[in-house]
This record gives structure tokens, sequence and C-alpha cells, in this order.
């Protein structure tokens, strides 16, 4: 890594090195001549002059990529595509004269793009599936322990530990179907000629158009997909960068909220990232345990949220059939995006894989709102006991509010149950309290809606694989 000239942080601190390899010159470039090839191939086929020996020639040189002659050529034509036809010609003189037959520049960079971007998405959807499997396996873990739930941030009604991992866990289960609704109808470009039009290949076949057609489904089949858009102009339409991008969004987002919820129950000291060893959490300040992570996660998250809007404008300035200024900043968006996307899965999965509960913080926290909430039980069965409903409500009324005096203005624990325990109103129950204001007679359903999701989720689980996450996190 040069230490002279930038780098980009997504490849040397964040990214997988499975993810930067897929947007690697070498890989993209690999594409370009395994295109080439198959454009050759499909018009040998259909009966243009082309030798085995040309394509076997071709073959041969689809991996030794002569960089250096490509360089030096696009110095002088100012044309990258152009530079790498003539650095292949250079290893291929034979071919050379069939290379890029009848295709303009889009064949092979869109062509090829799609092809990454594919790839690049198999990979996003794996270690989604990764990061779902340790969330449901945390979710079975704690279904039962009850939790604090918040809405408006301040306490509500109990959940559990577990259900609120389910809220994370089905996030990324919308975004699942969502990742395997676009790989499923990802198009190539095809094989349109300059202006879309196919003109330049119905010369090549004197006309006939049925050859033409046959020879852009040979050259899909051939690369692997089943279709292409229908029609195009020089490129294919820019609304593809941003469905991508909008998904890769999607999945940050939900990277995002879990991230947020991670940091307030850190802050809580309920649940803690991962903490390594040796790691410091403060420069100034030694005895703090930051949440570095899901902090960096909230980051990340940030910046792939951010990137749809740059694809939209780019799909909705197209001219006609086609303009440059959106070359240079798919070359930036487009990588970045599926850069930080990995890179926000690789962080969340170490996150998941390494939480740290601490379940009597949980349960004092617990105890310290439960006596509030429980009022109304207490109420219900003291009237089963025969008490008035009006005299008992009032009687609870003031003893919350002086509990809650106590703890607001004083910083005392909750002591609302020993008040309605030592209140003769409530003598018919006093030896219940304890029963009757028990955690888990306040979660509801929790612990079942947690079985029956993971119940749903499993056949996704089990089905896909599961991805070999690098775990290269830099703490």
């Amino acid at each position: 890594m040069s230490t002279e000239t930038y780098n980009n942080p997504l490849i040397t601190r964040y990214a997988s090195k499975t993810m930067s390899e897929i947007f690697s010159e070498q890989k993209r470039i690999e594409l370009f001549r395994k295109l080439w090839i198959a454009l050759a191939e499909s018009e040998k086929e259909l009966g243009l002059s082309i030798s085995d020996e040309q394509l076997n020639e071709m073959r041969a040189h689809i991996h030794d990529i002569n960089f250096d002659v490509a360089s030096e050529r696009e110095k002088i034509v100012r044309h990258d595509v152009m530079a790498h036809i003539y650095a292949y010609g250079i290893q291929c003189p034979n071919a050379a004269p069939i290379i890029h037959l009848g295709a303009t520049s889009c064949f092979v960079t869109d062509n090829a793009d799609v092809i990454i971007y594919k790839n690049a998405l198999e990979l996003i959807k794996n270690k989604i599936v990764s990061v779902m499997q340790q969330l449901a396996d945390f979710a079975v873990k704690y279904r039962k322990m009850p939790t604090l739930g918040f809405t408006h941030l301040q306490p509500a009604q109990l959940v559990t530990v577990g259900k609120r991992a389910c809220l994370w866990l089905q996030d990324l289960y919308l975004d699942y179907f969502e990742m395997e609704h676009l790989i499923s109808n990802l198009k190539l470009r095809g094989v349109k000629g300059t202006t879309g039009t196919q003109a330049s290949f119905m010369e090549l076949f004197d006309g006939d158009g049925k050859k033409v057609k046959e020879l852009e489904k040979k050259v899909i089949q051939k690369m692997g997909f089943k279709s292409a858009f229908d029609v195009s102009g020089q490129t294919y339409t820019r609304k593809l960068d941003y469905n991508i991008t909008s998904v890769l969004s999607m999945v940050a987002q939900s990277a995002y909220k879990f991230s947020n919820d991670m940091r307030i129950l850190q802050n809580m000291k309920e649940i803690e990232e991962p903490f390594e060893k040796q790691q410091i959490g403060s420069s100034a300040m030694a005895y703090k345990r930051n949440p570095m992570r899901s902090e960096r996660l909230s980051s990340l998250s940030r910046f792939l949220i951010s990137l749809p809007i740059n694809t939209a404008i780019t799909a909705s300035t197209q001219w006609f059939e086609r303009t440059l200024d959106d070359s240079a900043n798919r070359r930036i968006v487009m990588g970045q995006a599926f850069l930080a996307a990995d890179a926000i899965l690789e962080l969340y999965f170490n996150i998941v894989s390494g939480l740290v509960v601490y379940p009597r913080v949980i349960k004092k926290h617990v105890m310290n709102e439960l006596p509030f909430m429980a009022t109304e039980n207490i109420l219900m069965e003291s009237v089963k006991c025969g008490g008035n409903r009006q005299e008992l409500h009032e009687r609870i009324r003031i003893h919350s509010m002086e509990a809650g005096k106590q703890v607001k203005m004083f910083g005392k624990s909750n002591d609302l149950l020993l008040r309605i325990k030592n209140d003769t109103a409530f003598s018919c129950i006093s030896d219940r309290i304890e029963e009757i204001t028990k955690p888990e007679k306040f979660i509801g359903r929790a612990p079942e809606q947690v079985t029956d999701f993971i119940k749903k989720i499993r056949p996704i689980l089990s089905k896909n694989k599961i991805s070999d996450i690098e775990n290269n996190i830099k703490v």
C-alpha cells in the first residue's frame, strides 16, 4: 500500500479481498476478452469467415493481459477500449482483424459491468444469509429473556431480547428477497451496435435479421445469461444502476437501524459489541469501551444510503442514445457501492457473532419500570378478591406518583411494589405481588413469535450458501 498517494479506505480498510477482486481491472479485462471470444465464436457459427486458429489464439490469452501495452496505447488514442483491442491484437496477431468485429465499445463495457454486478450481488446475497444465520441463532437463544421495549425511546411494554433481534432479522429477510428478485431479472446489454439498432451486424450478415437475432442469443447464452434488454441506445438503461444501488441501500438501511440500536444498548450496558483484549476505547479515557464497530457500521451505511440519488440523476440525464457524462461517475459510484455493502455486511457479521449480553443489567432495567406497567394486573387481581376498583385505582395512582417522585427527584429505586404490598387495601394479594409481577407474564407471545419467524426463514438459510465472511475487521 502506497503511503505517498491516496488509498481508498473501502479497499485498504473495510471491504473484503473477494469483493475487491471482483471489481479489479484484471477481472474486468478478462471479461472483455471473454465477450470478444463469445462474439467471434457466434459470428463463426453463423457463417462469417473466422478460423479455429484465430479463436484458439484468442482463448490462449484471456488471462495474461498486457496492461503495459494497453496503457501506452491509451496515451496515444485516448480510448481505453480501443487500447485494449490493440493490446489483445498484439498478443493475437492472426485474430487481430476479427476482434470486436461489428461491435461498439459498450458491447464489452456494459455487458462486462452487468456480469461483474451479478457476481458481486451473489456475494452480497450470500453475506446477507450469513448475517441472518447469526441473528437467527441469537434470537432463538434469547427468545424468552424479557427486556424493556421502547417507543419514542421511552419505556413501553416488555419485549424479549430475541424478539427485538427478529426486527433486525426481518429487515435483512426483506432485503434478501429484493436481492434475489434483482439478480434473477438481470439482463445483459446484448449485441446491439452503436446506437442500439444492430445496423453494423445487419451489414456483416448481408441484411439477414434472423442471423443478427440469433447472434445476440448465442452471445448471451455463452456468457451465462438468459436474456438481454429488448432495446437499448448505445448503453443499457442506467435505471438498472439505480435499481442496483437502491437494493444495496436497503441493506445499508437495515444495518444502520441495527447499529443505532446497538449503540443505545451499549450505552445502557445491556448488550455490547465485541471488544478485543488489547483494544483501546479512547486515547484520553482509558476506561472507555466505545461501540466503535457499530459506529463504523453507521458511518459506512450512511455513505451507501446516499448513493442512489447519484445514480437516479445519471439515469435521468442521459441524452437520446447516450452521453459520456455517465462514465467517470459510474466508475466511482458503482464499485464503491458494492465495496461499501460488502464492508457493511462483514462488519455486521463480526458484531453479531460476538455480542455480549448482560442479563442482570437487563433485569435491573426491567424491574425499574415494570411496577408501573404491572399496576393494571395488580388492580384486576385485587378486584377479583372483592376490592372496589375505583378506590383501588386511586390508591395505585397516589402510590405511583410518589414512587415516580422518589425515582426522578431523589434518584432512588422504584419502590412502587413495596408501597402497594404494605397498603392494607391490597392485603388480599400482598403475598402474591411477586408472582403477579413476574416479567415473563408481560412479554405476550414474543417467544412464540420468535419461534414461528425463525421457522419461516429456515428454508432460506438451508438452501443458500453461507458465505465465508473474511472477518478482516480492523478494530
